[in-house]
């Protein structure tokens, strides 16, 4: 125990000198301006429960580049598309790095996953096999009849939740329709059904990978912390990470078994398989059974879980505003007329509900810092700002998206502004980039596109909405839970109404 106690003790003078020293060289190299930090805790005492919330109000302060001292992590937070694009496009590979917090080290996921790894050879092979396998526009297409038929069972049990009078979970609804469409393009199976407990067990792995990944970490700010996981972080993140993974090397097991005591039977078509055949031909040892097995658990996560959380947030606006939802019904209705289920073809044809779309993201952007990017070398900036080396960039698109000088009304949901407006959420204009730009641009984002529009379309078409529980509207429509997501604290529960159309 005394021993522990010299240890912490000369751990924090060895922090609290550096931290001097590092604000009186400060000003020699124009550091961005920001709030005075307190010795050893930083700012961490202004952060509160909602951080972007927070940023965005010193933002206002001290500008759109801005510095934040969270323990001993230098942290710079940009709230402006112009400072944004600065960052992510014009030097980009400069800030290409990840700061991982303690968490994304379980189960070693922080060495293999696509989303966390530095921009390394396997880090580019993985990002350049999911756009030519899994989201290239010849396999998007190819997989149109398989996301059809899992908009047709949610449309199934959305029309047997009306025939009896139940409220939809929209989060879980969505979650399922997501889930499964993910497990069947990667591994050729339906992981769950609706109605089922077995769809308990995935969201809650899938979510508790999704939040644990958010939670604030005191290890993470003083690193002398990590060894003791005070917080309990690093085991849930380990049992999360470890049942998540048990799953997806349980899949990969079988299909070698398979392929090994069928050699000569027909493959399957699903990502898994091109995985195997990509893994087995690489003879460089670039791609292994770890990167295989931790790029799906990626694909996994982040193709349920943002995906449903945004899902929830457009019909909890619209459902909260009925103005906007009789809009898009109308326009469903005078393009796809009696169609159950809306082509894909025809979503150039809905700029309402295109405009919906991008309000939404703009309003309840996913990731509203976006991840983490950090500082490879030394940066001169525009103006003379200096970022360091090892320096962590947050980029607080909630504060973009709610800054009155680029947005008219930026508080209120109001999807006509998009209407007359040619801005699109895909990377390329920084006043709406909620999937992130660049080189670290989600991989995803054109299957979330199509996932967001036509699950979306599919629940207003065939159905009006209306409260479970209309007294507490209100207040659980403006809560959130920060994680991976930003989520709604309260879950969607709305009622099915069979629709005249």
């Amino acid at each position: 125990m005394e021993s522990f106690f010299v240890s912490v003790v000369a751990a924090v003078l060895l922090i609290l000198m550096s931290f001097t020293y590092f604000l009186s060289s400060g000003p020699r190299r124009k550091l961005p301006p920001g709030p005075y930090p307190l010795p050893i805790i930083g700012n961490m005492l202004q952060l509160g429960r909602q951080p972007h919330h927070t940023f965005a109000k010193l933002s206002k302060q001290y500008g759109p580049l801005m510095s934040i001292h969270l323990g001993s992590l230098y942290t710079v937070v940009v709230s402006s598309p112009e400072m944004a694009k600065e960052i992510l496009h014009k030097h980009g590979q400069v800030f290409s790095g990840r700061t991982n917090a303690q968490a994304v080290h379980a189960c070693d996921h922080d060495k293999r996953s696509i989303v966390f790894l530095p921009a390394s050879n396997s880090w580019r092979e993985m990002r350049k096999i999911c756009k030519e396998h899994l989201f290239s526009h010849q396999s998007l297409e190819a997989g149109e009849g398989l996301r059809r038929w899992k908009l047709q069972q949610l449309l199934g049990y959305v029309q047997r939740c009306c025939d009896g009078g139940r409220a939809v979970d929209i989060r879980e609804a969505a979650f399922i329709t997501t889930f499964n469409l993910m497990s069947a393009t990667l591994f050729s199976i339906q992981a769950t059904e609706f109605d089922s407990k077995v769809t308990r067990e995935f969201r809650e792995i899938i979510e508790g990978v999704a939040s644990i990944v958010g939670v604030a970490n005191f290890a993470d700010y003083f690193p002398i912390l990590k060894p003791f996981d005070l917080q309990g972080i690093k085991g849930k993140a380990e049992a999360s990470l470890g049942k998540l993974r048990e799953k997806v090397e349980g899949y990969l097991n079988q299909r070698l078994e398979s392929r090994k005591a069928n050699p000569d039977a027909p493959k399957k078509t699903d990502f898994l398989e091109t995985l195997v055949d990509i893994m087995e031909a690489d003879e460089s040892g670039h791609f292994t059974k770890d990167h295989l097995i931790h790029l799906l658990m990626d694909l996994l996560v982040g193709g349920s879980d943002t995906n449903s959380t945004t899902i929830e947030w457009i019909m909890s606006e619209l459902v909260m505003n009925p103005d906007k939802l009789a809009k898009v019904k109308e326009e469903l209705k005078s393009v796809v007329g009696e169609k159950k289920v809306v082509p894909e073809s025809e979503m150039a044809r809905l700029p309402y509900l295109q405009a919906v779309i991008k309000e939404v993201l703009r309003y309840h952007p996913p990731g509203p810092l976006l991840l983490p990017r950090k500082a490879e070398s030394d940066q001169q900036l525009n103006g003379g700002y200096f970022i360091p080396k090892g320096t962590q960039v947050l980029i607080n698109m909630w504060a973009i998206g709610r800054d009155p000088t680029i947005w008219k009304n930026p508080d209120s949901f109001e999807p006509e502004r998009f209407l007359d407006q040619n801005i699109d959420f895909k990377g390329q204009d920084f006043e709406l980039i909620p999937f992130g730009s660049g080189r670290r641009l989600c991989p995803g984002v054109p299957l979330a596109n199509r996932m967001l529009h036509m699950t979306t379309a599919t629940l207003v078409h065939n159905f009006d909405w209306k409260l479970e529980d209309a007294t507490a509207a209100a207040a659980d429509h403006r809560g959130e839970l920060n994680g991976l997501a930003d989520r709604r604290a309260a879950p969607l529960r709305i009622l099915p109404i069979k629709s005249l159309m």
